[in-house]
């Protein structure tokens, strides 16, 4: 770390006063891997005429810059992350440097043991610094020094912008011309924050009634008026918590029905040793249901996915046996290059007059060219797997013409074809999968918006006060959540981490929406810095797209597994949300007379509404909000 005078470019030509810099500092994004040195660079704050500047600059940025055409100091695309610069041979990313204006900060956290720092900026977008060598309080007493901040009372390693260094303190000096209080009585001063304290209500009508007073009060020399006016602002800060008794008045909290959240862990993987003890010696799986537990909690190793995801995903019927399953890979290879051939041979005569299939064989090709082509298994030119990838989705056109291909299968089909690495496995693998979610790609969203407001029905009995939020700030739609539901998290987690979590949704267990308690879990995450930053709609739905690869896999199945169980133990939960997560019987609905118990997904009768004056309405009407929609689509996805 060092904190220099030395000059720094920009905007153009102009030179900025470095007073501030701290080497191997990490930006961590998209890209980011715990032994990566990629993005490692260094961290300065810069005078400019304009105000003081937050920078990172990559290792690889030459410091020298002639005023080019486009400032080196680019502020880093944090909605569309996708963009990279590949090389031909192995996929190399140029990484953007950081430019932020100071009093842009509108928050900041310290994560990991004071060695990771997140700058959350006022229009939601953030940055994320790991600090591989000294310490981050270097950097953070430079912030203090230029913003005024303080700590959050809801996340402690939460520090809230409250205002500039620089700028006039109105708040402060402003006490001691309130004319609140009689001369020389210093008592009353620190019995009127006493009494804040315990008689807020009381207190505060006493003492704004004397606002028309004009006696003016004086301050004891060892009780300055900075210090009597900061005591006060901090009690402002500190009213009572809970149901607290006053003369007159009874301060209540608004009560939740929601029991205390248990404690919930994560197992080992579902073992070789544990697949094949379920096995007889048909190769018939004795116990699924055992099976699909296993792999809830703890996922499946990774020499085991290849095999058990043809069973998750439909592809092997799970009371088959082993010569069974012999004949099943036989008939679908047939199947598969079948339906290959009708559109490989395909004329160039017959492609103009289907203008349906050639739009579709056009967004294809350019889709396959830009997905994952940061991973090994995709990157370089002339890629054969990429190849694959086209041909599957080609041939899921003539499987399902009905849906065709819609922008975002191509992220789906992605982690399965690199696990399988079999055009016939992986592509009725993918079949198994778009079985599950092909409502997501609806031409008119039905599915998505259906799952949305199911989403926000399960924030309301979860957290009312995250509820009321988001719908005080037009965000109640939760249209910001679309690229999570549509790809199943496939852009907030690495390879590895979105394939446990998918074959964890896979289980169906404990519910088939288990996919909206993990959304449910990740805000439960965020919600205090929504709400502390006073976040509104595109404000959420910059953070929200900034989590992607910054969320903890493990700890978010525990959250939503956690919200599950509390759920599970509340006497009064609506009907509706019962449903939800199939914690009620679908004969509840009166579509099913068999009595027997099930899971109830979205698509099917999970958002009736029963006469029951205790359900909740958990559908809400968007047809006024469709100018909405349409922008959360375009900043959340591609």
């Amino acid at each position: 770390m060092d904190q220099t005078t030395s000059s720094m470019k920009h905007n153009g030509c102009e030179e900025g006063t470095e007073v501030f810099s701290h080497h191997g500092v990490v930006l961590k994004n998209a890209n980011y891997h715990e032994d990566d040195t990629t993005c490692n660079g260094t961290l300065t704050v810069t005078q400019y005429t304009d105000g003081k500047r937050i920078q990172w600059k990559p290792i690889a940025v030459s410091e020298v810059s002639e005023c080019p055409e486009q400032d080196e100091w680019a502020m880093v695309d944090t909605v569309n992350q996708r963009t990279r610069t590949v090389s031909g041979g192995g996929g190399d990313i140029r990484m953007h440097p950081v430019n932020v204006e100071m009093r842009e900060v509108k928050s900041y956290i310290i994560n990991k043991r004071k060695r990771e720092l997140t700058l959350l900026l006022r229009d939601g977008s953030s940055h994320a610094f790991v600090f591989q060598y000294g310490s981050i309080q270097d950097f953070t007493y430079i912030l203090r020094a230029c913003l005024k901040t303080r700590r959050s009372k809801r996340r402690k390693n939460l520090y809230l912008v409250t205002g500039d260094r620089n700028e006039s303190q109105p708040l402060t000096h402003s006490f001691a011309e309130l004319n609140l209080f009689s001369d020389n009585s210093t008592d009353a001063v620190w019995r009127f924050v006493s009494n804040l304290k315990h008689r807020p209500y009381e207190t505060t009508l006493q003492t704004f009634s004397k606002l028309t007073d004009t006696i003016l009060y004086r301050t004891p020399e060892h009780r300055p008026p900075e210090e009597m006016a900061a005591e006060l602002v901090n009690s402002l800060h500190e009213l009572p918590e809970g149901d607290v008794e006053v003369e007159g008045y009874h301060v209540v909290e608004v009560p939740t029905n929601m029991p205390p959240r248990p404690v919930v862990t994560r197992s080992p993987p579902l073992s070789m040793e544990q697949w094949k003890e379920a096995m007889d010696d048909f190769g018939l799986i004795s116990n699924p249901q055992r099976i699909k537990e296993i792999i809830f909690k703890g996922g499946i190793c990774r020499p085991l996915r290849f095999i058990v995801w043809k069973f998750l995903l439909g592809y092997f019927p799970w009371n088959s046996t082993a010569k069974e399953r012999q004949e099943i890979v036989k008939k679908k290879s047939d199947d598969y290059f079948r339906m290959k051939l009708q559109w490989r041979t395909m004329s160039e005569s017959q492609e103009e007059r289907f203008s349906d299939y050639r739009d579709k064989k056009s967004l294809i090709e350019k889709d396959v060219n830009r997905t994952d082509r940061t991973m090994d298994f995709f990157a370089g030119d002339n890629n054969p797997n990429l190849s694959l990838l086209n041909d599957i989705l080609m041939t899921y056109v003539m499987y399902n013409f009905d849906l065709g291909y819609v922008q975002g299968m191509s992220d789906l089909l992605s982690p399965i074809l690199i696990l399988m690495s079999n055009e016939v496995d992986a592509f009725w693998c993918f079949v198994g999968f778009m079985d599950r979610v092909s409502s997501n790609f609806d031409v008119d969203q039905a599915g998505m918006k259906t799952q949305m407001s199911a989403l926000f029905g399960l924030i309301s009995a979860a957290d009312q006060e995250l509820a009321t939020y988001l719908d005080r700030h037009e965000s109640a739609n939760m249209f910001f959540c679309f690229r999570w539901i549509l790809v199943l998290f496939k852009r907030e987690f690495n390879n590895d981490d979105i394939m446990t979590l998918w074959e964890v949704l896979w289980t169906d267990l404990p519910c088939r929406n288990f996919h909206l308690l993990i959304c449910l879990a990740i805000l439960d995450c965020e919600k205090n810095i929504l709400i502390e930053n006073n976040y509104g709609f595109t404000e959420i739905l910059k953070h929200i797209n900034d989590l992607s690869l910054k969320i903890d896999l493990n700890s978010t199945l525990c959250t939503a597994e956690a919200i599950y169980n509390q759920f599970s133990c509340m006497q009064d939960l609506p009907l509706s949300i019962k449903k939800l997560i199939g914690l009620a019987p679908e004969s509840t609905s009166g579509d099913s007379q068999d009595g027997n118990s099930s899971t109830t997904s979205c698509e099917d009768n999970g958002y009736d509404h029963d006469n029951d004056e205790n359900d909740i309405s958990i559908i809400r009407d968007y047809t006024s909000e469709e100018e909405a929609f349409e922008k959360a689509l375009c900043h959340n996805y591609i």
